[in-house]
C-alpha cells in the first residue's frame, strides 16, 4: 500500500530546527542536480544557511509558493511554484523547482509530488502549467516529458543565462 503524500506550504517564518535539518538534507541528497544548476558552490557540502538563503530568494518571487511533500511525516520533496511568470505574455503558472529525496528515486514520489501541484493548480482554475529544464539535464526531460509535458521554447534562464527548454503542459480534468 501507498503511503499518503501530503503537500504543505511553507510558511513564512524564518527557516531554523528541524525543518532547516530535513530542507538541508533534501538538498544535500540531489548533489548530482546541484553540480549540473551551479546554484551551490560545493554541491558535496550543502549547509543550511545556503538552503535557507536560497529559499528565502525564492519567497521574494511574487507569486511564489513554496510547498513540502510529506509522506507517513517524512519530507520527501519540495515544489516552488509561481503563480504567474515575471514576463506579463506568459498567461501560465510555472513549476520553478520540484525535487524529491535522492534517496526515494524512482518510486514515484516526483510523479506524485508534480500531480499534486497540478492539482493545485487546476483548483484554482488554471489550465496549463510550464517549466523550464536544464539543457545538461537529460533525465529531467525525460521525467517531464513522460507526465506530458510538451517542448514549447529553447532559451536561457532568467536568474543565470543557462541554457533551458520551456515545457508546457495543458492541464485537463484528470
Amino acid at each position: 500500500m501507498r503511503s499518503h503524500v501530503i503537500l504543505d506550504p511553507l510558511v513564512t517564518a524564518p527557516l531554523s530546527g528541524p525543518l532547516l535539518a530535513e530542507l538541508t538534507a533534501l538538498y544535500a541528497s540531489n548533489s548530482a542536480f546541484h553540480r549540473l544548476t551551479g546554484d551551490f558552490p560545493d554541491p558535496e557540502d550543502i549547509r543550511p544557511e545556503q538552503v535557507a538563503a536560497a529559499l528565502a530568494e525564492e519567497r521574494e518571487l511574487p507569486g511564489a509558493e513554496i510547498l513540502l511533500a510529506r509522506s507517513s511525516g517524512r519530507l520527501t520533496g519540495i515544489a516552488v511554484t509561481l503563480a504567474q511568470h515575471p514576463d506579463p505574455a506568459d498567461p501560465d503558472p510555472w513549476i520553478g523547482l520540484l525535487m524529491v529525496d535522492a534517496r526515494l528515486h524512482g518510486q514515484g514520489h516526483g510523479r506524485r509530488l508534480a500531480a499534486l501541484v497540478e492539482d493545485r493548480f487546476r483548483a484554482v482554475g488554471r489550465t496549463a502549467a510550464r517549466l523550464a529544464v536544464l539543457a545538461n539535464n537529460p533525465r529531467a526531460m525525460a521525467f517531464w516529458t513522460a507526465l506530458g509535458y510538451e517542448v514549447l521554447d529553447h532559451r536561457e534562464d532568467r536568474g543565470m543565462g543557462r541554457p533551458c527548454t520551456v515545457l508546457r503542459k495543458a492541464l485537463t480534468t484528470p
